[in-house]
């Protein structure tokens, strides 16, 4: 188990960690999920005794990492793929790794054939793709097979194959008992792996519970409505009984919860207020995410829309 109390890391005058709690139990995946920028990779590196917090504490087992145990036998992590040396082959850097743990020699082969690389096992790592290289990261993760492991944005590069293949990897994993936390910024990745969520924005904590409950979040149905009178459409939402959650969107749009299509367009009927196009949409667990992170995103890109 790894737990996070009060976990704070400044930076001068950047406070990337804020005040962070929580636990990720074993036997289940745990997503870590928040935008570029909000404090994940940093947790991640002070959970793994590679950075130093200015305040709280992480440990695993109950332990800070370096008592709990360094070996790859106790916590195996991916955080960045691209950290291999590109001269060596995937075969030669398992290797290593196995000798400077005390692992037996078959592991290597063992874990090669895991993660689809045994054929190319000769090849120097240079050579490789980001996948495949994502794919060896996973590969020194779990060659101690260890109680504990942590994977910092582990999809990135995989096709989808491959990204059938990590979910499934993940989730037998946990379903042997082990604590597997898997960090990410796309909430579409964790939908089919995940069984529970935390998310932060702002090195801050914003939501930590099961996915089913992250998911309801995203239950209520929207429904899109173009008018030429946006204002007066609204005020007739708002003034019914029960009044609708109503956002104007522009000139001629508004956002609509509460209501569906159907009672939309009887109301601006009653009260003729001419409507161009009423469209329903369902929520999505994507939607949910962006809604509650929006606050906390770093870098934000012009609308372009009007097409």
């Amino acid at each position: 188990m790894i737990e996070i109390d009060q976990l704070t890391k400044r930076y001068r005058k950047v406070l990337a960690v804020d005040q962070l709690t929580f636990t990720v139990r074993p036997g289940q995946v745990t997503g870590f999920l928040g935008p570029n920028g909000s404090g994940k990779s940093t947790t991640l590196r002070m959970v793994l005794g590679l950075a130093r917090p200015t305040g709280g504490a992480a440990t695993i087992g109950g332990l800070p990492f370096q008592q709990y145990g360094t070996g790859l036998r106790h916590v195996g992590a991916l955080l960045d793929a691209g950290d291999l040396h590109k001269g060596r082959t995937a075969q030669t850097h398992l290797a290593g790794l196995a000798r400077s743990n005390g692992l037996p020699r078959r592991r290597v082969r063992e874990v090669l054939e895991q993660v689809g690389l045994a054929e190319v096992a000769g090849r120097r790592i240079g050579g490789f793709s980001l996948g495949m290289r994502q794919r060896l990261g996973i590969a020194g993760a779990v060659l101690g097979d260890p109680p504990v492991l942590i994977f910092d944005e582990p999809i990135n590069g995989l096709d989808p194959e491959g990204i059938r293949w990590a979910r499934e990897l993940f989730r037998g994993l946990a379903a042997e008992g082990r604590t597997v936390l898997v960090s990410s910024h796309i909430m579409s990745e964790m939908e089919n792996t995940a069984d529970h969520l935390v998310v932060i924005g702002g090195g801050r904590l914003i939501a930590d519970e099961p996915l089913a409950e992250f998911a309801a979040r995203a239950t209520t149905a929207r429904v899109i409505v173009r008018a030429p009178d946006p204002a007066a459409l609204a005020a007739v939402l708002r003034e019914a009984e029960p009044a609708a959650d109503v956002v104007v969107d522009g000139a001629e749009a508004l956002t609509v919860t509460g209501f569906s299509a159907v009672r939309i367009n009887e109301l601006a009927f009653g009260h003729r207020v001419r409507v161009y196009e009423v469209t329903a949409r369902g929520g999505s667990l994507e939607e949910a995410f962006m809604d509650m992170t929006a606050g906390s995103v770093q870098f934000r890109t012009a609308d372009i829309g009007g097409a």
